[in-house]
């Protein structure tokens, strides 16, 4: 099981009253920068772009065009040195049910490489070394030096 806080909710669907718990403010100025940071050409400038929502990101970083990182929850989002993530790769820290929510932090070890396209869910760790396979769907944690591919996910060390 992934490592997420859940959060029942009666009436309509968490996302429907998404502005009682989160900050309409804060969520309309993350989703700004990373938006200019998807197209952002420059490794260093986006790195400096998602570090102003809360994310971190370790030296070297590079994240490719079109990554999307959560909008509500960066902040829950760590990456290693030296990682590259892929084209159009999405890392979750949510996920809205029809009678809950969930939150988890999303840590990305060390010289880890994320293929393109590939999902990431809320509360996994990828440790360091690892190498994720192209439109993986990462539903679990993935252990150092091992190689995570297809949906459902397989780990071959």
């Amino acid at each position: 099981m992934r490592r997420t806080e859940r959060h029942k909710v009666s009436g309509p669907n968490p996302l429907w009253n998404v502005y009682e718990r989160l900050p309409f403010g804060r969520t309309f100025f993350n989703t700004l920068i990373i938006e200019i940071g998807r197209y952002c050409p420059s490794m260093s400038l986006k790195k400096k772009l998602y570090e102003l929502t809360g994310m971190t990101i370790g030296h070297e970083t590079s994240i490719a065009y079109k990554v999307t990182p959560d909008i509500m929850y960066p902040e829950k989002i760590t990456i290693g040195t030296n990682c590259v993530i892929g084209f159009n790769a999405t890392i979750l820290c949510h996920e809205y049910l029809i009678d809950e929510y969930r939150i988890g932090e999303v840590i990305i070890g060390n010289e880890v490489l994320i293929g393109a396209g590939a999902l990431i869910l809320p509360g996994v760790t990828i440790g360091d070394r690892a190498v994720i396979g192209a439109n993986t769907v990462v539903t679990k944690d993935v252990p150092a030096r091992t190689f995570a591919y297809g949906n459902p996910m397989q780990i071959r060390e």
